[in-house]
């Protein structure tokens, strides 16, 4: 999916233009969100705006007040509830969630496709940084968990090179 244009709260208004950077960005579109895009489009026209009500931009989440907060409240309020009724069949709760943001969102993401084994390149893109350094400098940490299945790679690619088995060098003849 392209990115060319995002929608920006200045003060009490939205105003439309390119992406941060300038750059249109590509990012991953799974097909299990055919679902739901599906159901969002139906009834509005192709140029529509996807989320709200198809003419106006949703606002963007104002901190502690906005349309995200309640969201992330509602969960944590359904885990602190599920949590409950586990303490009083003598169970330990699972953790509560704690409070995200929209760019925690965005880290997991691309957290989540680097593990996956993405290609760094196209994490760039995804997130719009300006080089894969930046990428890099920025999810290192999520690397060095993988060194060891880096070493295991290597160990059953030079397994699977070996095609016969060293032989014991011979006895000299006397």
């Amino acid at each position: 999916m392209s990115v060319v244009q995002n929608a920006v709260t200045v003060g009490s208004h939205i105003e439309v233009g390119t992406p941060k950077t300038h750059e249109a960005r590509t990012v991953p579109y799974p097909a299990f969100l055919d679902g739901e895009i599906r159901a969002r489009t139906e009834g509005k026209a192709a140029r529509s705006v996807l989320f709200g009500d198809g003419q106006a931009y949703m606002p963007l989440p104002r901190t502690g007040s906005g349309w995200f907060s309640r969201a992330v409240d509602r969960c944590i309020a359904a885990d602190t509830t599920r949590a409950e009724a586990s303490l009083e069949r003598g169970e330990t709760p699972e953790p509560i969630m704690s409070r995200v943001t929209p760019h925690d969102l965005r880290h997991t993401a691309a957290s989540l496709a680097i593990s996956a084994g993405a290609n760094v390149k196209a994490v760039q893109r995804m997130l719009g940084h300006a080089s894969a350094a930046m990428t890099l400098d920025t999810y290192a940490d999520l690397f060095d968990d993988d060194l060891d299945d880096v070493a295991t790679a290597l160990d059953q690619a030079r397994a699977s090179a070996v095609v016969a088995s060293s032989l014991p060098p011979e006895e000299s003849e006397q």
